[in-house]
């Protein structure tokens, strides 16, 4: 029995689907080609063709052919195609992308669509987002005319999360889900817990938990090692260590999470004592962050010489590779304990890139201990480094004047002002309980 067109035309969407996944772009466009012209297949016309489209379409944005969105949107619109929520959404996010991204068009388009769900919604949503535009991207998921989605605000709090500003509102925009009814799912608390974190608002933390605990939704890995770490920057180690003992799959990143939050808190002794336990599971290895974090504690409670240990057990018993956070890890372990030239030492014999944080902890330290010599040293390599940063200026013209050498910091703030660097105000924020969208 010969296999009817719409077999045929479900058959080379599949390989379509397989040029495009494995990055044979040339290939799916060739392919798309003699799908478009075949007699043997059913008509452009056809709504089954617009599960065709959108692959094309990835494979002509991977090649960047000139004015692809706007030849596969003439097509699919001469074709009928247009009312396919998932060709419609594919355009969309074409025109929002790349090089020649034009919101223009891609709004008229939108506007332009004879039916719109909540896939276009979030389609266009994401332009927004990828345009820097957030207020835009909240205020159209405000003027959808369709029941929102939680993928349609996982957007928006996602891209207020990875802005770093203002990041409240991503907050705010939770709450807002939940009065209009859109339960958040799991893919929004990834999103929402880092948020928390940078907020330190405990009680937005505890109220993302109870929604997590509410939901099952706290016991999986990833968002257990997030609300932990949450907790640790909030202060509450109790509330880390409930959700830590509540965790059945306790990979490297939930213990991780737990040494680092007792680290923050300069509780070293229970850091280590949990690096030693999990060095006792047969199916968890330490990493690069475990180390971190084991070092981070060693620094706020002055632990040097179990730095330097933990530093040799990184690279040699458990062959991880020390980088630039490493040793500028240690360099600031070095310099809180008093040993400044040792620190320097580490700096000038570091086989990685020196960063502007290993000197700046250098740097701090020899405030901490009025060492002149080596912060003239530190301060002028971030002079270089960072030549925007006021408090770099600062801290050196501070350190001057703490050991009485006022003529000299007055010459650092001379230096500022003549390379036109400015001291930004601080600023703060506050959470609203009542706060809308």
């Amino acid at each position: 029995m010969m296999p009817s067109r719409l077999q045929r035309l479900a058959s080379l969407t599949k390989l379509l689907t397989t040029h495009v996944n494995a990055g044979r772009h040339r290939d799916a466009l060739a392919l798309f080609s003699r799908m478009i012209s075949a007699p043997e297949l059913p008509p452009l016309t056809d709504p089954s063709f617009a599960h065709a489209f959108p692959l094309a379409l990835k494979s002509a944005t991977a090649l960047r052919v000139p004015g692809a969105a706007a030849s596969f949107h003439a097509l699919a619109a001469k074709c009928g195609l247009l009312s396919s929520p998932f060709l419609a959404s594919a355009l969309i996010a074409s025109y929002g992308a790349g090089a020649g991204a034009s919101r223009e068009l891609t709004r008229r388009l939108f506007d332009e669509l004879p039916a719109r769900n909540a896939v276009v919604w979030s389609a266009m949503i994401a332009v927004h987002v990828r345009a820097g535009d957030l207020s835009a991207a909240a205020g159209a998921v405000d003027s959808m005319d369709v029941a929102p989605t939680a993928s349609c605000f996982n957007t928006v709090i996602a891209a207020i999360a990875e802005s770093g500003e203002h990041p409240a509102r991503a907050i705010e925009v939770y709450r807002h889900m939940q009065r209009l009814g859109v339960q958040p799912n799991y893919i929004t608390l990834l999103a929402l817990v880092p948020v928390c974190t940078a907020t330190g608002a405990l009680t937005s933390i505890k109220e993302v938990h109870a929604f997590a605990v509410r939901h099952g939704m706290s016991t999986r890995s990833h968002v257990g090692s997030s609300l932990i770490e949450a907790y640790g920057r909030c202060g509450s180690l109790d509330g880390a260590r409930r959700v830590f003992d509540l965790l059945q799959d306790r990979d490297v990143v939930v213990w991780s999470s737990l040494v680092s939050a007792y680290a923050f808190h300069g509780r070293a002794e229970v850091a280590m004592s949990l690096f030693r336990h999990m060095e006792d599971q047969d199916d968890v290895r330490p990493d690069s962050i475990m180390f971190l974090s084991l070092l981070a504690a060693c620094a706020h409670s002055g632990r040097a010489d179990d730095a330097l240990q933990y530093f040799d057990v990184l690279t040699k018993r458990y062959g991880v590779e020390a980088c630039r956070d490493h040793y500028s890890c240690l360099v600031d372990v070095l310099g809180r304990a008093g040993r400044l030239h040792q620190a320097y030492e580490l700096i000038r014999t570091m086989p990685v890139k020196v960063t502007a944080k290993a000197w700046g902890a250098l740097l701090a330290a020899c405030r901490k201990h009025g060492e002149v010599g080596l912060a003239e040293i530190a301060g002028r390599a971030l002079f270089e480094i960072e030549p925007q940063n006021a408090g770099n200026f600062v801290s050196l013209a501070n350190i001057y004047s703490g050991r009485g050498m006022h003529e000299d910091a007055e010459r650092v703030r001379r230096e500022m002002e003549q390379r036109g660097v400015q001291r930004l105000p601080g600023s703060s924020w506050m959470i609203h309980r009542k706060s809308r969208c």
